[in-house]
């Protein structure tokens, strides 16, 4: 026959039912306790566990607290066997579960200090609260502080596999991001190169559209070539545009061909080209960053010329510096002409400027290691000016130390968190137990004075005296335990005994039975063989 699986509800139930009888073991080893109470004590466990068990994810730090009362019924010290197992296995899982650590040090401290009325009514000597605050340390605070080092460990495990699983997406993402890149870069060198063509073309149709040899028929095809090549450069221009990247200003492949060769070009397309050169003849020849800068910064001066200065002089000066190994080349053009050809559509539009050619050139040159400015001049003209370096220059300036991504900031907070965890760990618990023994230290120094009993107190009590009536010439405080190879008591009676002197070498025995004095003697330390 097939068995039938347990349903999902009992199946979840399963694990607490399975911790809660792991739990009842020491309550069933110990349940033959010598008091009445503590025998009730330890059978109460039983349903409180169950209900510890229950509660203990909802309310993780009320299934601590839960088994605390019981166990100080039994001993005011909290180290017992029936509930040592459920303090520290609960504690540990509290310590797993809760997100704030705040509320769970309130309820140490809570317990902690609770136990000095306890211990003092109870046992008439503080000796027993720092057994208690041994004891909580030990069997609640470190399970704990366990518990809490293996939650951050979770959430550094977790944290890793999710920071591995963004890295990977962002891999995929650098890879489009870089694809995307290379293609701008292809379209701004397109850009450069077939916007300087064209704007020779329309510069030379220009000169064709106002030529008197002509006829009317092919100065009116000149108007119609030119008008196409300034249209042709502007959707060139959007397209550009929009195929470029927000962080990329030109493209690092450099440029080719000579100054020499731009000059003869435009030169040829009718521009008024003037060309002055200065500085030592023997100064060495530019690096190829330094040549292909200065390329680019003279075709992009006569590009911007040729589109917003047409029928404008242009003057090109180079210096040379073989003191400051350098070479600057300025492209001046006046302003552009109040008298132009008419459009053979009569319209007078401008040309459209993306304003993006003079931000990748200033990238070329601080690539190459140069400086560039540009602007108006007082004419009214527009001027560029390169400095660059003719011994390769300076490498451009990066950042020192690159800024940590949010991903790398993320893990290194968790494992910041998992290591203050792991100290907190290790150190909290043995600090408390340095500064227990320093108070205990303390406390055995000072307390021997508060459990004598004055010599004549003790001579004015009388046998058959009621324990109330005793207790009110007594000290507060008793000693914890007797002189050393003091005799037990007879079965059924209940002594307590306090100094003689600060030196308790001798104690006085007080033991009541019924409620009254039976007993009121001197007893001495006995050296045991």
């Amino acid at each position: 026959m097939r068995r039938r699986p347990l349903p999902a509800a009992w199946r979840g139930r399963l694990p607490g039912l399975a911790l809660w009888l792991i739990l009842c073991v020491p309550l069933v080893a110990t349940f033959d306790a010598p008091h009445a109470l503590q025998r009730w004590a330890t059978l109460a466990g039983f349903p409180l566990l169950g209900l510890a068990v229950l509660v203990r994810r909802r309310w993780p730090l009320a299934a601590v607290a839960i088994p605390v009362a019981p166990s100080l019924v039994v001993s005011e010290q909290l180290a017992t066997g029936a509930y040592s197992l459920a303090l520290a296995l609960l504690g540990y899982l509290a310590g797993v579960r809760m997100t704030r650590a705040q509320p769970a040090l309130w309820c140490f401290a809570g317990v902690a200090a609770a136990g000095v009325p306890l211990c003092a009514l109870v046992s008439r000597t503080l000796w027993p609260w720092f057994t208690l605050l041994v004891a909580l340390l030990l069997n609640v605070v470190l399970p704990w502080l366990l518990g809490r080092y293996r939650r951050q460990y979770a959430e550094l495990v977790r944290t890793g596999w999710r920071l591995a699983d963004r890295m990977e997406r962002e891999q995929r993402a650098v890879a489009d991001r870089t694809r995307l890149r290379e293609r701008a870069r292809i379209a701004g060198d397109m850009h450069d190169s077939l916007g300087h063509d064209l704007a020779l073309i329309a510069l030379r149709a220009g000169a064709l559209e106002v030529d008197p040899a002509l006829d009317a028929d092919r100065r009116a095809a000149a108007g119609a070539l030119r008008e196409a090549a300034g249209t042709a450069t502007e959707r060139l221009q959007e397209i550009i545009g929009v195929l470029r990247t927000d962080d990329e200003g030109a493209p690092p492949a450099p440029s080719t061909g000579s100054v020499s060769a731009l000059v003869r070009r435009a030169r040829e397309s009718g521009m008024t080209v003037t060309v002055e050169r200065v500085g030592d003849d023997d100064a060495p020849e530019p690096p190829a960053m330094t040549g292909h800068a200065l390329h680019r910064v003279v075709q992009e001066a006569l590009t911007n010329a040729a589109k917003h200065a047409p029928g404008a002089a242009v003057g090109i000066r180079t210096v040379r510096s073989t003191e400051r190994a350098t070479v600057t080349v300025t492209v001046t053009n006046g302003p552009r002409p109040v008298t132009r050809g008419p459009r053979p559509d009569g319209s007078a539009r401008d040309p459209v400027s993306g304003g993006s050619g003079l931000v990748g050139l200033d990238e070329r040159v601080r690539l190459a290691g140069g400086t560039l400015r540009s602007g108006p001049t007082p004419e009214g003209g527009f001027a560029v000016t390169a400095r660059l370096p003719l011994t390769g220059g300076p490498a451009p300036q990066a950042p020192a130390t690159p800024e940590p991504t949010a991903a790398a900031r993320e893990l290194a907070q968790a494992q910041r968190r998992v290591r203050r965890r792991l100290w907190q760990t290790v150190a909290l618990p043995s600090a408390a137990l340095v500064a227990l023994f320093v108070l205990m230290g303390v406390f055995a120094l000072v307390s021997p004075g508060w459990t004598v009993l004055d010599r004549a107190a003790f001579r004015s009590l009388r046998i058959g005296m009621p324990r109330a009536q005793v207790e009110s010439v007594a000290p507060f405080f008793a000693l914890d335990t007797p002189p050393d190879g003091t005799p037990k008591p007879p079965r059924g009676w209940s002594c307590t005994y306090y100094g003689v002197d600060a030196g308790t070498t001798s104690a006085y025995e007080l033991c009541f039975t019924g409620g009254r004095l039976v007993r009121a003697d001197i007893v001495h330390r006995r050296d045991t063989p």
